[in-house]
This record gives C-alpha cells, structure tokens and sequence, in this order.
C-alpha cells in the first residue's frame, strides 16, 4: 500500500529567510531542503501531492482583528491562551516580526487551500516540548537524536534547524493523521495543533511466564 505524504514547512516571516521544508512518508522522511520564496513552497508542495500540509506558522488572527495592524482586537487567540496555560514557550502573533509571519503564513495557507490542500498550523517547539526532546535552540544533535528516538526514520547530520522543525511538523501532521494530536483553540482551522502527550509510544511491557 502506498504511503501518504505530509509535506512539514517551517516558514520564515520573510522571503529573504531560509524556510524549512521536508516531506515524510510514513515515519521516513522522503526529502528535505530549504527555499526562499512562495512560489518555491507551492511548487515543492503540488510535486509532493500530500495528504496534508502542516505549516509552522500562525495561521488565523487573534479575536477582533480584521488585519494584523489592527489595534483594535485581542493580543491572543484561544489556542495561545491555552499555550500560556501549558506554560509552552512562544511568541505572540502581534509581537514584532511575528507579524511578518502571521500575514505570510495565512497568505501561504489561502493559496495551498485553493489548490485543494489539507492545511494545518502546528507548532515545533511546542510539540518538541510535548515529546520531551530538545529544540533546535538546545543543539540540532540532540533534537535529531530526540526525533530518531520518536521513529522517525531518513534523517541527515546535513539538516539544518529550520529542516529539523519542518520535519517536527510533518511528524505533527502524521500523528494528527492517526488520532494521536489535538487541537488546541478550536477547529483544525482556528487551532495549533499539538501531539497528544499519552499517546507517545511506551516501552514493551515483558510477557509474562
């Protein structure tokens, strides 16, 4: 049976950035590398054909906000909220060049969609913090050594950080597949969606004599 892809993205909030992408196939990942623009992205993602696109990035604005410049509405959305409450580290889409992100990535989410993409936010860190394994900002051996220990086959001492989430996120993607994710804050469309915590696999119990 032929195994579906999830296509991860770790998105810069500019062009000029390098942006994470990787595909994964099952717990393997396929392929890797980085790029620059949208039309990079758009083009990598419709090559892939994936069941699901999981972008890290936020996706949705907070409550009362018609634009990101509009002062008029809330700092956080329920799934922020909620992130606070789990004490996950993280910044708020209102802060500095998190607003370069957030209209990047709901641009990018818009155009995936119309072209019949299953989109979803996730979140790297958060689910890196889910998992128990380190960030990219504690040493990319050690988020590498904590992804192999999570199944993930395929990986490569060249990945840089910004690959390494893309492939947290197409991890993300495949547990959300198989019932083990929640959203947080809402629909799949309004939410970041996080790994269950019970759901990490658990060593084999010894058979009994």
């Amino acid at each position: 049976m032929k195994k579906q892809a999830i296509v991860g993205i770790d998105l810069a909030g500019s062009p000029r950035r390098n942006t994470g992408i990787c595909v994964m196939k099952g717990n393997r990942v396929d392929h890797w590398t980085t790029v620059h623009t949208d039309d990079e992205i758009i083009w990598y993602v419709e090559n892939a054909g994936p069941s699901l696109v999981a972008i890290d990035a936020p996706l949705t604005l907070p409550p009362g906000r018609k634009t990101i410049d509009d002062r008029n509405g809330e700092h956080f959305r329920a799934c922020d909220r909620e992130l606070l409450n789990r004490k996950i580290r993280f910044f708020p889409v209102t802060l500095g060049p998190m607003r370069m992100l957030t209209v990047r990535g709901i641009a990018l989410a818009r155009r995936l969609r119309r072209r019949g993409c299953t989109v979803i936010e996730i979140y790297p860190g958060g689910a890196q913090d889910v998992w128990k394994i380190a960030r990219k900002q504690d040493g990319l051996p050690s988020l590498r050594r904590g992804l192999a220990g999570l199944g993930v086959h395929g990986l490569n001492s060249a990945m840089n950080g910004d690959e390494l989430d893309a492939v947290t996120g197409a991890l993300v993607g495949q547990w959300y597949v198989k019932g083990r994710a929640e959203v947080l804050g809402g629909s799949k469309h309004r939410g970041i969606v996080l790994p269950l915590p019970s759901a990490r696999k658990q060593p084999k119990k010894a058979r009994k004599r």
